[in-house]
Parts: C-alpha cells; structure tokens; sequence
C-alpha cells in the first residue's frame, strides 16, 4: 500500500520517521502539504506519530485513481462550507447558543435528526426570510480547499454533488456559486416573507441522504465502488456507508470510526490527494 501523509507543515524528520516505521521504499512530494510513501507496511505506530505531529494519514492501494471514481458527494455543514447554516440564521434572532447546543448533540449521535430539525427549525419562527440572504452574504465561508478538491475532482470527470440536512436556499446557491451537479436539502416553508417555523415535506436526515444518494447513483448507473462521500457528523453515516470511499472531515469521533479514511487538520484538498490523479 502507499501511505498518504498530509499535515499544515510537514517536518522532513517526521517523514523520514514515518518512512523507517512502515518500512517505505521511498517517498514522494504530491504537494507542499501532501506526501506518498511508497509500497509502506501497517504499523499500530503510524497513528500515534501522526496524532502527536498533527499529521492526517491514509493507507491507499496503489492502483487507485482519482479518474477510477464518477461521483463525489458533499455534506454541507461544516464538510463543504465552514459554518453551520442553521447555527447562523439562529444567531439572526440571537438563540445561536441554543440552537447550537442541539446541533452538536445531533452531530454527535445523541439525538434523532428529523426531531432535532423539527425542534432547530420550530426557534426560528417569525424570522424574515430577508435574513437568510444576510446570512449568505456575511456568514458562508468554503471550507479550505474545497475549490481546489472541486476543480481536481472535475478534471477526472466525476460529477459533483451536496447532501445537506440544512436547507435549499443555501445549497441552490452554493450549487450555482460552485458549478455542482446535483443538490438536495430540506425546505424552509416561508409565509408573507416570515419563517413559519417548519419544513416543508419529508425531512431529509440520516436516512433521507442515503436515499437521495442511492437515487443519483441509479441515475447515473454507478456502482458503489464509484461513490466518495464526505462527512462529519451522525446524520452522514447512512449516506457515507452507500459509497465506496467515505472521508470524515473534521468529523465527530463516532463517524471517523466507521471512515474509510479521516481527515483532520488539512483542506478539503486532501481527499483528492490521496488518489493518483494521471
């Protein structure tokens, strides 16, 4: 296997430590943040060097390319952008606290999304929907390296996709602002410019991402074995169980046990650096 070693700053006696651990046969820069340690050896000693240098690490088949897969598809919250949508609207009516303390306990795995939403969505009540786009113009930010893993991951011709269980007037624009191919997301029901509190329809949560996935992935004819899927919290765990690839960005621990592979401390970036990409 070749080891894939991605860190903010990468000290050359730590690469060569991790070459002599997994008994490497050589290594090679990928970029300034990204390294392949070629034909490496499992050692239990890998993650806990890493852990102490900040370094994320991924064991990954030689063989595999970035071409090999047709399909990437993206969280939004807190995986493609670097805030939670919902926390900021709350903020506009100043219960960002409170909504936020429901969020984590979502992410993490301690409550049911659908009734977490439900409850989120019920506080925001009476808002103006004038503040959404407030929220859009002060408050999004793109995760780091989300434009450079898009335009990598265009180039081997996969297709583009974001599964939020946020909602669709932040996903419709990051979809046009970032030239995606497909999103899917909740809907706000909004009444004489105010937000009713509710969401309109069925609720897409932990099960309803999977749902969408599988339906793109019939669309399209891909087999599993085509599919990244990008994730950080417990609602993503369905969706990122239907693909062949799962990442845990940035993620909560229960979702980076069941990643194929977790990412830390680098950009988005690093997914695509992690699979040859000639």
């Amino acid at each position: 296997m070749n080891l894939i070693i991605q860190g903010l700053e990468i000290n050359n006696s730590d690469l060569r430590a991790l070459a002599k651990l997994s008994q490497a046969e050589g290594i090679e820069r990928i970029t300034g943040q990204a390294f392949r340690l070629i034909k490496a050896s499992f050692s239990e000693d890998i993650s806990a060097h890493c852990a102490q240098a900040e370094l994320d690490f991924a064991y990954v088949s030689p063989e595999v390319k970035l071409s090999d897969f047709k399909l990437v598809a993206m969280d939004m919250d807190s995986t493609l952008l670097a805030i939670e949508s919902i926390d900021e609207i709350a903020d506009m009516l100043n219960i960002k606290a409170q909504v936020s303390e429901i969020t984590q306990q979502t992410m993490q795995g301690k409550m049911n999304f659908e009734e977490s939403l439900v409850r989120r969505t019920a506080l925001l009540q009476g808002l103006h929907q004038d503040a959404l786009q407030r929220v859009y113009d002060e408050r999004v930010k793109l995760s780091p390296g989300a434009e450079i893993m898009l335009q990598k991951a265009k180039r081997a011709g996969l297709k583009t996709m974001v599964i939020s269980g946020g909602f669709t007037f932040f996903t419709e624009r990051i979809k046009a602002k970032l030239g995606l191919d497909f999103s899917a997301a909740n809907v706000l029901d909004i009444q004489d410019n105010k937000l009713t509190g509710k969401v309109q329809g069925e609720i897409i949560g932990r099960q309803g991402k999977a749902q969408v996935l599988r339906q793109v992935c019939e669309a399209l004819a891909l087999k599993r074995e085509q599919v990244i899927t990008i994730g950080d919290g417990a609602n993503d765990m369905d969706m990122m169980s239907e693909s062949g690839v799962s990442i845990a960005y940035r993620a909560k621990p229960i979702v980076q046990q069941h990643a194929t592979y977790s990412i830390n401390y680098v950009g988005l970036d690093g997914v695509t650096n992690l699979f040859h990409q000639n």
